[in-house]
């Protein structure tokens, strides 16, 4: 799966190892016990050559066997220091790093809590106006790394940066995909000042999590990526990042003009004065027990509910966990968010209400009685159908492509999109780009044809049924022929020798690989591509089969067989990739429902036994998560469901932990719930770099194995939160006037969304078939919505639905999970003494004559809820008359006993 890079991307790596040796490996290690740690040290260097835990030697923290190859002047190690100086008066910073020059350190006596002191002078610049002093420390039995900087100058002088890099194992370089969950880890920030931290969590979730906390005069500021260290990046390494306390001289000169998500600061020190950080490394025993580590730590913690994505609709919670009173709580900029103080929890966790008033990015400074103080970043946004409907309104205008004379047959379509020059993307030096197949290049269709999932508008469909029939079928996808069904790698491709002169930009390079003649343009081999043909069909059906007048022109026979034909053809005509979990792979289950519910079994089994192949392969691996890339974080949702469908549970669960590995919850909207990618704005993305993308595709996509397992297990909050989260950041970079981006750069030098629409589409599809309104009863805060507005009335739990598509809502104390094929349910009132449930339908409209509601429980749930005044039709749907104005229906339910029956998935 994961295989050995090719020798041509090794090069750099040789090249690293023609360097001489500088770091001293040659004078060893010594080794430091401090349970649950073990950490070793370079003798002469004093920096970390492993950090790992005394309960499993063979992992480290660190990348310990890239040591030697990595032991050479200007890279980095965990133990470095690098700091920005300028003099009272001066007007340039001067840059200063224990890592450009090495040098033996020259080693201190220990005394007091210290493991290991060094003066750092030798391996800092001569001149230098500092003199640093470096200590590993045992504190109460822990682990911490403390740095005394003292200015030897005459003159005050100014620290305008001062970073710690984080140097932590998270290089796949030669890796296969056993190895790399057996050897590394992902780190995830919180930047959150005196509160932030950095996990360091293993890839297959597991076992303790690693947390890296302020210890002294040490906030979390900023999260600097470490680009001057020569480790070879790319799609099989990130890079390293670095801790920063002080920022001030970065964004000044680095990153000016960005609005950074700290404000940044600096230390003044005085001619002979000295100041000390400190970071501190504790173990949290799972990643699901962070938080209870952190209060345990006596850290602040806290808890948004559902998360740091505010729709101005819908006030989110906040809960905060800390020894110290909240003095203050302002918001940036001014106004833009509300707050709302309200009664402590019974174990004293203080509330607020968090009303989003204006659209933008927003952050809450919190500060304590002793001077702590805290940053939550917040995203504010239109209401979730607001949201949706600029969507679909800019996909099916600006981005709408007519164009009788577009030599590849790309007219009519949704085409990528260029934010920055308002222009479509008709040509790029990557092919797919332009080509409307590929993610890149479906992105844009796929999120215009998802969107009428959820709000269907005549206008729109009737464009969309135009690009399916004319555009898609026998342009992207073959229509006939022996690859019937099959779809294309691109349309738009490069071939100047046949088409006619100008065809071609002189602007732009065309020379490499990515610029695809017409035969590899035209190759059906890449499976990755038929999901978004196989949901385009399927969305034909879906609006034909439970609307009026939307869908006129194919029957919905013929869309729902074409999405059938379109799955196997992938098994068939691109049977390499197919091996792997395809993004958006969890249409192929749709489809299969769909199939069964409309009576076309033997269609439905055939599908069934292409995908059990699949599944069985899956089983039969460790870690099924391979891709075209060495390693990747799309394919696990449709590995999860299909191991679920067909009952291998163990897989399914190994599947979950690696998910919940590399999609964390902090308090941050960037970070929360967002999965791991950090490729795909070379792949799919106007600023092309490896850079952590935040709210790529894979956060929505992850989010329905981990929302899909949540309603297995009602009980574990904590997947609501990281699932509910994921789903939202489908919906957290979409721009006021509705243009949705590749992603959001987390580069503190951009921290901005992409010009390119590119691949957004794939995460629009996990919001369209996944978002859903979840009422939960929390044992300590009470009873809570995620996209709905909850109010209680005596034993009455009233919850205004506002996902886009009013059309799931999941009641957790019962395990009820509801779901309208058409028509909205605006709101939901659960009895919680009596059971009983009323949903509130709105009233009908021109396309929406009939609501049908489909109720679905798990198996090991006693109370039973139906329809009985409905009819149910043979899909399984009640049906329910709409007229002129809302109504209300209730759902009974009784009791029944539970014997021998399979019981869902257990949590890890």
């Amino acid at each position: 799966m994961a295989g050995v890079l090719s020798a041509s991307a090794q090069s750099p790596w040789e090249r690293l190892s023609q360097q001489p040796s500088t770091l001293g490996l040659e004078q060893g290690i010594d080794e430091i016990t401090l349970p649950p740690l073990r950490l070793q040290l370079v003798k002469a260097s004093q920096t970390a050559a492993g950090l790992s835990l005394l309960t499993d030697t063979a992992f480290n923290y660190t990348p310990d066997e890239r040591l030697a190859a990595r032991a050479k002047d200007g890279l980095y190690h965990l133990g470095d220091i690098n700091i920005r100086i300028k003099a009272k008066g001066d007007s340039s910073w001067a840059s200063y790093s224990t890592a450009t020059k090495r040098a033996p350190v020259i080693p201190l006596p220990t005394t007091g809590n210290a493991l290991a002191t060094a003066d750092l002078t030798p391996t800092l610049p001569a001149g230098i106006p500092l003199r640093v002093i470096r200590s590993w420390q045992s504190v109460n039995g822990q682990l911490v790394l403390r740095f005394e900087v003292k200015n030897e100058a005459d003159q005050e002088m100014e620290i305008g940066s001062l970073g710690i890099p984080m140097i932590f194992n998270n290089i796949l370089q030669d890796k296969t995909l056993d190895e790399a969950h057996a050897d590394n880890v992902f780190f995830d920030p919180y930047i959150g000042q005196d509160a932030g931290y950095l996990q360091v969590s293993r890839l297959h979730g597991q076992g303790p999590v690693l947390l890296v906390l302020p210890h002294e005069n040490a906030p979390f500021e900023a999260y600097r990526p470490l680009n001057d260290d020569p480790t070879p990046r790319s799609i099989v390494f990130e890079g390293f990042h670095e801790w920063l306390i002080h920022s001030k001289a970065h964004a000044a000169v680095d990153w000016k003009g960005v609005t950074q998500w700290n404000e940044p600061t600096s230390s003044l020190l005085a001619p002979g004065e000295t100041k000390a950080f400190a970071l501190r490394f504790v173990t949290a025993p799972s990643i699901r027990q962070i938080e209870d580590e952190l209060v345990t730590q006596r850290r602040p913690v806290a808890i948004g509910v559902p998360g740091y994505v505010v729709p101005q609709d819908a006030p989110a919670k906040l809960f905060l966990q800390y020894g110290s009173a909240v003095r203050s709580i302002v918001s940036y900029p001014a106004g833009s968010l509300d707050v709302k103080k309200g009664k402590r929890t019974k174990n004293s966790w203080q509330t607020y209400e968090i009303a989003g008033k204006q659209w933008g990015r927003a952050r809450l400074t919190i500060t304590y009685a002793d001077g702590l103080k805290q940053t939550i970043n917040y995203k504010v946004i239109k209401p979730e159908a607001d949201a949706v409907d600029d969507l679909g309104r800019f996909l099916t205008t600006a981005q709408w492509y007519e164009n009788e004379d577009d030599p590849f047959g790309r007219s009519p379509s949704v085409i990528n999109y260029d934010y920055e020059t308002k222009k479509h993307l008709t040509q790029e030096s990557r092919a797919w780009f332009a080509g409307l197949s590929d993610e890149a290049g479906a992105g844009s269709w796929l999120a215009a044809v998802m969107k009428q999932v959820l709000r269907p508008e005549k206008a729109e469909v009737e464009k969309l049924s135009r690009f399916v029939n004319e555009t898609l079928w026998g342009g992207i996808q073959y229509d006939g022929g022996p690859l019937q069904y099959a779809v294309k790698k691109s349309l738009f491709y490069y071939a100047p020798d046949s088409m006619p002169a100008g065809t071609y930009s002189d602007t732009i390079n065309y020379r490499g690989w990515s610029a695809w003649p017409k035969k590899e343009a035209n190759s059906p081999g890449r499976s990755y591509n038929y999901p978004h043909v196989t949901a385009a069909h399927w969305m034909m059906y879906w609006l034909a089969r439970n609307y009026v007048g939307l869908v006129t022109d194919v029957p919905w026979q013929t869309s729902l067989e074409r999405a059938y034909h379109t799955a196997m053809a992938m098994v068939n005509h691109a049977p390499h990739y197919a091996q792997f979990g395809q993004m958006e792979g969890s249409i192929f289950l749709l489809v299969l429902h769909d199939l069964r519910n409309e009576g076309f079994t033997d269609l439905a089994d055939q599908l069934e036994a292409a995908m059990r192949k699949r599944a069985a392969h899956w089983h039969s691996l460790a870690y099924p998560f391979g891709s075209e890339m060495p390693w990747d974080s799309t394919g696990q949702e449709e590995v999860y469901l299909w191991s679920r469908y067909f009952g291998f549970d163990d897989k399914a669960l190994v599947t979950l932990n690696a998910i919940l590995a590399y999609m964390p919850t902090v308090p941050h909207w960037g970070y929360n719930g967002s999965a791991r990618r950090y490729w795909d704005f070379v792949y799919g993305g106007k600023l092309a770099r490896i850079e952590r993308q935040l709210h790529h595709y894979g956060s929505a996509l992850n989010s329905i194995p981990v929302l899909t397992h949540y309603r297995d297990h009602p009980d574990d909050f904590y997947l609501l939160r990281v699932g509910h989260a994921g789903a939202m950041g489908a919906l957290a970079n979409i721009t006021e006037d509705g243009f949705g981006p590749a992603a959001f750069h987390s580069y503190p030098a951009t921290l901005a969304i992409d010009g390119y629409a590119g691949d957004y589409g794939c995460g629009f599809y996990g919001y369209a078939v996944n978002s859903g309104t979840y009422i939960t009863k929390h044992p300590e805060f009470g009873w809570l919505a995620f996209s709905g507005v909850l109010t209680q009335q005596g034993n009455w739990i009233t919850t205004e639905v506002t996902t886009a598509g009013q059309s799931r809502v999941f009641i957790a104390p019962i395990g009820l999970w509801l779901t309208a094929d058409a028509g909205r349910m605006e709101k939901v009132a659960y009895q919680e003494k009596t059971g009983e449930v009323r949903i509130t339908l709105a009233e009908a409209d021109g396309q929406t004559t009939n609501a049908y509601l489909r109720l679905n429980q798990p198996v090991s749930v006693a109370d039973r809820y139906t329809l009985p005044a409905c009819q149910r039709n043979d899909r399984g749907q009640y049906i329910i008359a709409l007229g002129s104005e809302k109504q209300t229906v209730v759902i009974s339910h009784a009791t029944i006993k539970l014997k021998n029956l399979k019981q869902p998935l257990t949590k890890n």
